[in-house]
């Protein structure tokens, strides 16, 4: 065999080699790569967990879970509604409120005085349902902070009158002031006899956050579309554009006549 062709196997071989090893790179790069997929997967899924659970801690109370201690005097399904008037009422007016809405104040300012008359007379009884959607959409934790005062303002017998002043004093949708603890118990001032050692605690404590959690959750599984929902003996009268003050007395008082 000639020089020359023994030259030309060689490189042959050699070409044959180093392709061979670019092979075997190859492959090692494509198993360090599925490799790495399979960690940055698993990764990715540790922090959904993470996720979940932080935020499944936060569906019970906030920033601490708890048991559910529903107010005094709750009623309903998993006792989710603060019932105003007498039980002995032929219609049933039921509320969906979130305390840092602005449509919920514009309702409550409009509708405020009927209703009082018409629970007063005892031809009406309200069920309040506490929501926390814009701490959801706006961030903060004033709409929980505040559903939790107003539920302990219940224990205390004074929900209607506490119910007024929150509405009457609404921040901002964007400032979250009724977040600050403080703030609850200096407008519970405006309510004779309200601020009490009891009341505090219950406040600053967040004895009722997780209850409170618990009724956001039942105001998402409901399919509502917003707050304030407000529905008379089961239909919705929010949606109805016609209306009134003077057409929901009207509609109760008939309702009572039977």
């Amino acid at each position: 065999m000639s020089e020359k062709n023994r030259e030309g196997k060689r490189t042959a071989r050699e070409r044959l080699a180093v392709e061979r090893e670019k092979q075997k790179s190859a492959e090692r790069r494509r198993r360090a790569l599925i490799v790495g997929a399979s960690v940055v997967c698993v990764l990715g899924l540790a922090a959904v967990i993470g996720v979940l659970a932080a935020n499944a801690g936060k569906d019970k109370g906030g920033d601490k879970a708890g048991p559910v201690v529903a107010p005094s005097g709750a009623q309903g399904k998993d006792a989710l509604a603060i019932p105003v008037g007498k039980e002995s009422a032929k219609s049933t007016l039921t509320v969906w409120e979130d305390f840092r809405c602005p449509a919920c104040k514009g309702f409550e300012d409009r509708y405020r005085s009927t209703v009082h008359e018409l629970t007063a007379s005892g031809k009406l009884k309200v069920e309040y349902h506490l929501a926390t959607i814009i701490d959801g959409n706006m961030g903060g934790s004033g709409s929980r902070t505040a559903a939790n005062a107003a539920a302990c303002a219940q224990d205390a017998a004074k929900f209607p009158a506490y119910h007024d002043v929150l509405y009457e004093n609404q921040p901002p949708e964007t400032d979250d002031a009724y977040a600050d603890s403080a703030k609850l118990i200096d407008l519970a001032g405006k309510v004779d006899g309200l601020v009490t050692p009891a009341f505090r605690t219950c406040v600053e404590d967040g004895t009722h956050d997780s209850w409170v959690a618990k009724s956001g959750q039942a105001f998402q599984r409901g399919g509502f579309s917003g707050t304030p929902t407000v529905l008379l003996n089961g239909t919705n009268i929010y949606q109805d554009q016609s209306m009134t003050p003077a057409k929901l007395k009207q509609m109760v008082e008939e309702a009572d006549k039977g």
